[in-house]
């Protein structure tokens, strides 16, 4: 590990966290239009620290929407390129009333600094800058050659970014990428995530009469698109959490024994997971299969609003003529998305009610993503996260999904190290999100001991 770079991480953390602080304070909120301002400030906000930090061709690319910003530095031959990537944009703050400091004053309490973006992404992708700057500060020169990319619409979908690295192959070309944007799963537990579910989200809509009818005229003889959709998705999963749509579990591939063994080991406690995180009375899902593999490693169907006739105040009873509901599927590794939509529509299609017509409309579609654990930039990563931090380093899945990740892999040809300095409770999307002061200097250390030590493998 670098200790010329460790002394100057510890030396300027006033500074780096100040700076953090005036990050965090624009309020890049990307799914509002009042905020676009605040968009585009925060891109060269996040141009400016790369040029700062030593990094060059430092460009604020214009897109169809949100900036993004690329920088790089390469003047190591021989050496590895490694790609970094993050987000500049943030999830909106509400409901505001509920944060217990202003969620774009950053504030610190308990050792944890309160606000949106802390930890989603601003305060992990500023470590990778900051690393970068650690680094040339001590040597004069970097590792490893070196490119960030950062969006500002991760929080939105990703339309730009998906746009631009399939047609800049040659300008991003790199052997690994490096995110900064997942958990530990414990504190202190260094973590490296190797696989993400992917996602299919679609809105189904359903009608029925050409227009909102009286239920007391009507009712009993008029399809209800509302009841029609209640009957449409109940049969699409059922009680035991199994999912009823033909062919969705082909392609799905179980654990090796091996990574379901290492999963016995974590600290996973389901009656404090059931009580702390979820909150309700029972968990649900898959009979015979553990809780994480249930959310690591399995699909899902969740619906996740029902939108149509009448939800005001008092009484109005009328049959609506349209009913919409939001549903996805979480895919994991080797489940082909194209393939999934498909099911889905030709279930629907056989499965609607009479009287109803339906419609599928596809708004993302991301596969999912497994790391092969033995590449080198991955045992690199293990070793330092360990030797930082005090102890082995973890390896799990995340539930979630990082649809960068499986756009690197496909038109990029690399795999990403995913290395976050989050905890699980740290609120993300929630109000008064955090991020642990000290992940945040850890993490700093662990991405320039992680760029010094891979170039050093190579």
């Amino acid at each position: 590990m670098s200790q010329p770079a460790h002394q100057f991480i510890e030396q300027n953390r006033e500074r780096f966290l100040e700076e953090l602080k005036e990050f965090i304070r624009i309020p890049s909120i990307s799914t509002l239009p009042e905020n676009q301002g605040d968009i585009q400030r925060a891109a060269r906000f996040v141009g400016e620290r790369l040029t700062g930090a030593g990094m060059e061709n430092v460009e604020v690319i214009p897109t169809g929407s949100h900036p993004l910003v690329y920088a790089d530095w390469l003047h190591a031959p021989g050496k590895p390129t490694v790609l970094c990537y993050g987000h500049y944009d943030v999830q909106p703050p509400d409901p505001v009333e509920e944060w217990v400091s202003p969620p774009f004053e950053p504030t610190l309490r308990d050792g944890n600094l309160y606000a949106r973006g802390a930890v989603d992404d601003k305060g992990q992708l500023y470590a990778h800058i900051k690393a970068v700057e650690a680094l040339r500060a001590v040597n004069g020169s970097l590792p490893v050659n070196l490119k960030f990319l950062i969006e500002g619409e991760e929080e939105v979908g990703g339309a730009s970014i998906s746009k631009y690295v399939p047609q800049n192959p040659e300008k991003l070309k790199a052997d690994v990428a490096l995110v900064s944007d997942t958990a530990l799963y414990a504190e202190g537990m260094p973590t490296l995530c190797i696989g993400l579910r992917g996602l299919v989200y679609m809105e189904i809509e359903a009608t029925g009469p050409s227009r909102d009818l009286h239920s007391g005229l009507y009712g009993g003889a008029a399809p209800n698109p509302i009841f029609g959709l209640v009957e449409l998705l109940s049969k699409a999963k059922n009680s035991r959490g199994v999912i009823q749509i033909p062919g969705i579990y082909d392609d799905v591939e179980p654990p090796a024994p091996a990574e379901l063994e290492s999963w016995t080991s974590l600290p996973f406690n389901e009656k404090e997971f059931l009580k702390k995180e979820v909150g309700a009375s029972k968990l649900t899902g898959e009979p015979g299969r553990s809780v994480l593999e249930r959310v690591w490693a399995r699909p899902t169907l969740e619906v996740h609003g029902i939108a149509g006739g009448f939800t005001g105040a008092g009484a109005k009873t009328v049959i609506p003529a349209k009913a919409t509901a939001k549903v996805s599927i979480r895919l994991v590794p080797r489940q082909d998305p194209e393939k999934v939509i498909a099911a889905v529509r030709e279930f629907v299609r056989k499965k609607t009610p009479k009287g109803i017509r339906t419609e599928v409309r596809v708004l993302s579609a991301a596969p999912g993503v497994l790391v092969n654990p033995d590449h080198p930039a991955v045992h690199v990563a293990a070793k330092v996260f360990g030797e930082v931090f005090g102890r082995p380093t973890v390896f799990i899945r995340s539930g979630g999904s990082i649809p960068i990740v499986g756009e690197f892999a496909k038109h990029l040809g690399i795999p990403t190290v995913l290395m976050g300095f989050g905890l699980p409770d740290d609120g993300l999307h929630s109000p008064n999100e955090k991020f642990r002061l000290e992940n945040f200097y850890l993490g700093i250390k662990t991405v320039s001991s992680f760029l010094e030590e891979y170039g050093q493998n190579r």
